[in-house]
């Protein structure tokens, strides 16, 4: 019996995306709220604003992803990158709305 592309195609992608999942919570974890904050540099994201980021980014792409473009004019692309000092609850929140 064979598959279609099609469905290949999509059990791929949700066995990666799961696997990412999976490496970020194993990542949240080990650390604490306060470490989840830490900037090293000001080049560098924070653990927290990462989430912020993808938790935007995600609900964007994904909501009505068949009938509209990905971006939503509800998303506020810019505010995802300040620093909403969240607690670590809060930001696993984000992560799994995401």
């Amino acid at each position: 019996m064979s598959m279609n592309i099609g469905q290949i195609f999509l059990d791929s992608a949700i066995k990666r995306l799961n696997n990412y999942r999976l490496l970020g919570e194993q990542t949240f974890e080990q650390l604490n709220g306060e470490q989840m904050l830490i900037q090293p540099n000001e080049a560098t994201n924070s653990i927290a604003i990462i989430i912020q980021h993808l938790h935007g980014n995600m609900k964007s792409r994904w909501t009505n992803f068949l009938t509209e473009d990905g971006e939503k004019p509800w998303r506020s692309r810019d505010k995802e990158f300040e620093s909403q000092e969240l607690d670590k609850e809060q930001l696993i929140k984000l992560w799994d709305e995401g």
